[in-house]
């Protein structure tokens, strides 16, 4: 594997509050090759999801460089960074963040209508027929278990065909059960699109079927 699809030098993450300055992120250097597969692993309060955020561009560092798929994500505003995700990027969240009012399939074709894509329903359809959902399309997220809301946001992150995927606790609002067949579905899903999966996670079992663990603490690579 030779090409970097991240490339991390330096990097930090301030936010600013009541009670001053906390640095979240210090110092931070990484990289991440295409098709592997990593996990960020630490005790809560390490960084591991505002690490995870800033490799998205959903939070911008406040210093070092990030460089994702070649571009360097530090000098993008929010709308450039929201483009350069677009059809790039999988993200899927311990809290599902799924549209109530929209259908399963909807929820899913909704993205990649915005994208610009003509066949966003069939490609939608598709998606959840590779996570076991052909048979829910039409339901609401209200109507679904927990498992298959996250399996709607799976459907969601890969139907774009991401050459990233980022998963924050993805098994960490599901039982055992529901947990093992999400860490089953996200792997495959890694391996049908090609694409290089980054994911946060307390669970062991999900960091060994990764290829490394970068383990956090304190904001820094321990």
């Amino acid at each position: 594997m030779t090409d970097l699809v991240f490339q991390l030098k330096d990097v930090a993450f301030s936010l600013r509050g009541n009670a001053g300055q906390v640095d979240i992120l210090r110092g931070i250097s990484l990289k991440v090759h295409s098709g592997e597969s990593v996990a960020l692993v630490g005790p809560s309060g390490s960084g591991k999801s505002s690490l995870l955020m800033v490799m998205g561009g959903l939070e911008q560092a406040t210093g070092g460089t990030v460089e994702a798929l070649g571009q360097n994500l530090s000098t993008m505003d929010e709308d450039a960074l929201a483009r350069f995700r677009q059809g790039r990027m999988g993200i899927v969240f311990q809290s599902f963040h799924l549209i109530p009012t929209m259908t399963a399939l909807e929820n899913v074709a909704t993205p990649l209508e915005i994208s610009g894509q003509t066949d966003a329903f069939d490609r939608a359809r598709e998606a959840l027929e590779a996570v076991g959902l052909g048979h829910r399309v039409d339901h609401y997220p209200a109507q679904l278990s927990g498992g298959e809301q996250q399996r709607v946001a799976l459907a969601r992150a890969c139907a774009p065909r991401p050459a990233i995927l980022l998963a924050d606790e993805p098994t960490g609002n599901l039982d055992s059960t529901n947990g093992s067949a999400i860490m089953d579905l996200l792997f495959e899903m890694r391996d049908t699109y090609g694409a290089t999966l980054v994911l946060v996670t307390h669970d062991p079992a999900l960091a060994e079927r990764c290829d490394r663990s970068v383990a956090l603490a304190d904001g820094k690579i321990a």
